[in-house]
C-alpha cells in the first residue's frame, strides 16, 4: 500500500519561500500512469489543486499559482517536493500530497493516496 508523508514548516513569514516534501514509500514515483500532486485547503474552503508531476516528470501547475509555485522530484530518495515563492497570509492551509490517477486530478474529493497534511500558517 502507497504511503505519503508531508514534511516542511509550520510557519512561514510572508514574503518567504515555503518548501514542502512529500516522501513516498510502497510505491514509486516513477510508477506510470499517476499524478504526483499536490494539494492545498485553507479555512472553510474547498480542495484547491496546486499542481503535479507525472511519473515521466512532467510537471503542470495552476494557472493561477504558476508565477509562484513549483514542482520537482528526487527519483533516488522516492519523494517529490512544492516550493511556493512570496508567500501572504492568503496561503496559509493544510496541503496535502497526493498520488492520484489522471482521471481524478481536480476532483473535490480525496480519492487515490493521500497523505495526512500539514498545516503551514504564514504569519509575521
Amino acid at each position: 500500500q502507497v504511503q505519503l508523508q508531508e514534511s516542511g514548516p509550520g510557519l512561514v513569514k510572508p514574503s518567504q519561500t515555503l518548501s514542502l516534501t512529500c516522501d513516498v514509500s510502497g510505491g514509486l514515483i516513477t510508477t506510470k500512469f499517476y499524478y504526483w500532486s499536490w494539494i492545498r485547503q485553507a479555512p472553510g474552503k474547498g480542495l484547491e489543486w496546486i499542481g503535479y508531476i507525472s511519473d515521466n516528470g512532467r510537471t503542470d501547475v495552476s494557472p493561477s499559482l504558476r508565477s509562484r509555485a513549483s514542482i520537482s522530484r528526487e527519483t533516488y530518495k522516492n519523494q517529490f517536493t512544492l516550493q511556493l515563492s512570496s508567500v501572504t497570509p492568503e496561503d496559509t492551509a493544510v496541503y496535502y500530497c497526493a498520488r492520484v490517477q489522471p482521471h481524478m486530478y481536480g476532483s473535490g474529493l480525496k480519492d487515490g493516496n493521500w497523505g495526512q497534511g500539514i498545516q503551514v500558517t504564514v504569519s509575521s
